[in-house]
């Protein structure tokens, strides 16, 4: 009975009309050949991308100084920005510009939706990089179509080939800047010409370049579709005064294709004459005129291409345009969306992150440029020693955050009668740490047992800078 059940042939019961040959659980990915399109918005665009990668490429070719001026020297555990030098010690910078990129974020997307996506993110970036390269290689939209749907020759391969060695070439030197940010990139540079390079900068070399060129060469609107999670969370941040990609149905519908002498309302239509332009220019191929959609990342593309059907035709300019729901709906003018900007969910995010930035900025105008850890020697405990006095020893670790070199001096108080029994001043080299040995004394007997408070104070020789340490000071029983 259960081999003949185990046996049986499981047949799915499909509708009516349906070929089992039909089915399929999943839909194969269709690739998006984005047009090339010219306009306000994409001169916007491409001014953010020489931007961002003028930074990018060039900030670490900057010097300040003797040294690279940007650098994130990990094995040294101390950053360079400008004339700033951080150690791990100054962790709560970091997080307080995590904190502000993140209320940016908010702010932004507030305002003006997702033009971050589609203007600066460096998935947006490099993939306008790697479509350029592709089209000066292979053709804009049309060509690339022919060109993929063409049989195999020596022409396609030729120019299948070229592309991805330039594609590489820039994943490569993206790779090579990324490491740059890490390890001093002369001499990362000088490294790469001898095959020398250390194993972590080879793998992340590597690593980042092949990612670059994953993402921007093949994935691309993928990436924002289905990894990044802003795409995913945005609803959230969004409201009906939120500056969007629309499509004006009440202006657009109904459509139809039509001469350009037409009266279209003699047509009985809109002013969408139907050319699916929007979509053949959109880089995650939607239709903006289905609506608001999740994939649409505020690129402006499709608005550009609608502004210049609508010269061509002589109609108004405008019917896919930045826009709210509120304002859309309202027939808004300009002017009356612009004044909803400042509604109070925006005023709040402004307020606190103008907080977090003074804030921030005042701390690292008034930092004091010296860190100092005081840690007990545990070799060694407490202990008399010539002259009748009780020994503690401790261990502190001075940090110059400073690019000149510096004399400090120590002093300690917290019990009657505590000396520095070691030599009290010595000098720390440019932004560099330096451990010394200090013991304390104390006359025996002067104390009664137990753990006492005390303070290291250290004092920066010729300035005005000090910095005071807790610790304790053990008289045994």
């Amino acid at each position: 009975m259960l081999e003949s059940d185990a046996k049986r042939k499981i047949i799915p019961i499909l509708p009516a009309g349906l070929d089992e040959e039909m089915v399929s659980l999943y839909e194969s990915q269709q690739k998006v050949y984005p047009r090339s399109v010219s306009g306000l918005f994409t001169r916007w665009r491409w001014g953010f991308v020489f931007l961002t990668q003028l930074v990018f490429y060039g900030l670490p070719w900057l010097e300040w100084g003797q040294r690279q001026a940007v650098l994130f020297d990990l094995g040294a555990r101390r950053f360079y920005i400008f004339g700033l030098v951080l150690y791990p010690q100054d962790l709560i910078y970091l997080t307080a510009l995590l904190v502000i990129s993140a209320l940016s974020l908010f702010l932004f997307t507030a305002v003006a939706g997702r033009l971050w996506c589609g203007f600066s993110c460096p998935q947006t970036v490099y993939t306008e990089m790697f479509l350029w390269i592709e089209r000066k290689i292979e053709g804009d939209r049309t060509a690339r179509m022919r060109l993929d749907g063409a049989p195999l020759s020596a022409k396609k391969l030729f120019k299948k080939w070229l592309k991805h060695v330039v594609w590489i070439a820039v994943a490569m030197w993206t790779g090579f800047t990324f490491v740059g940010y890490f390890t001093p990139i002369q001499e990362l540079g000088l490294s790469f010409m001898q095959w020398s390079m250390g194993p972590w900068e080879t793998f992340w070399v590597f690593f980042y370049g092949f990612a670059t060129y994953g993402n921007a060469g093949f994935m691309r609107e993928q990436v924002c579709k289905y990894m990044c999670p802003y795409a995913r969370f945005q609803s959230a941040m969004f409201d009906k005064d939120t500056l969007i990609v629309t499509y004006d149905e009440v202006r657009g519908e109904a459509r139809g294709a039509r001469s350009k002498k037409d009266d279209p309302k003699q047509l009985g239509l809109g002013d969408c004459v139907d050319c699916t332009l929007c979509v053949q220019v959109c880089p995650t191929g939607i239709d903006i005129r289905e609506g608001l959609q999740y994939e649409c990342i505020s690129c402006g593309a499709c608005v550009d291409i609608c502004d210049t059907v609508m010269d061509k035709m002589n109609y108004p300019r405008g019917l896919v345009r930045f826009s709210t729901q509120n304002g859309m709906r309202n027939q808004w003018t300009q002017s009356q969306m612009l004044r909803r900007v400042f509604r109070p969910r925006v005023l709040v995010y402004t307020g606190i992150l103008l907080a977090l930035c003074v804030a921030l900025l005042a701390s690292l105008y008034w930092r004091t440029p010296l860190k100092v850890d005081v840690v007990r020697d545990r070799a060694t405990l407490s202990r008399i020693v010539a002259g009748g006095q009780l020994e503690n020893v401790y261990r502190l670790q001075v940090m110059n955050a400073t690019e000149q070199a510096q004399s400090y001096r120590i002093s300690a108080s917290g019990l009657s009668g505590l000396v520095v029994a070691t030599e009290a001043q010595f000098t720390v080299e440019p932004a560099q740490s330096r451990w010394v040995s200090v013991r304390l004394h104390i006359p025996y007997g002067s104390a009664a047992p137990g753990s006492h408070p005390i303070h290291f104070d250290i004092d920066v020789v010729g300035t005005d800078v000090h910095v005071s340490e807790k610790s304790a000071f053990l008289v045994p029983r």
